[in-house]
């Protein structure tokens, strides 16, 4: 089992599905990643101190908590229901994972666990565990 813990203030607000999209001059439609290149940095940055010695190769459960800071009157613990998706958070972090090395593929996380949380610690929990046959 892998376990640790990432403090982080700015976590991503929008996710790789939400692309923004301008024109230039000559009229040529680009898209664009929204403000998150630079949280996306520091999780990769923060993700490489985590990687195990050798990738994971069977079946595995991985939990991730994001732990957004407070604003407003929202109290720590309370469910965070604000953008982005609860289900576009995990793209990109497992494919950082990937890229690292944390395993071949992604496609071995069989059990996955996303939650959203207000919290007074901001930052991203990630628990990864080896699944077994009996494990259900």
């Amino acid at each position: 089992m892998t376990e640790f813990f990432m403090p982080m203030i700015k976590l991503p607000t929008s996710t790789k599905q939400e692309r923004g999209w301008s024109k230039t001059k000559s009229g040529r439609v680009c898209t664009y990643d929204r403000d998150n290149k630079d949280a996306e940095a520091k999780l990769k940055a923060f993700l490489a101190q985590h990687v195990p010695q050798k990738p994971y190769t069977g079946a595995l459960r991985l939990v991730v908590k994001w732990l957004f800071p407070l604003k407003g009157n929202h109290k720590d613990g309370e469910w965070y229901t604000n953008k982005p998706d609860y289900d576009n958070l995990p793209k990109a972090m497992n494919d950082i994972m990937t890229k690292l090395g944390y395993w071949k593929d992604d496609c071995i996380i069989a059990s996955g666990v996303t939650e959203k949380i207000w919290s007074a610690i901001p930052g991203i929990y990630v628990r990864i565990e080896e699944l077994h046959d009996g494990d259900r």
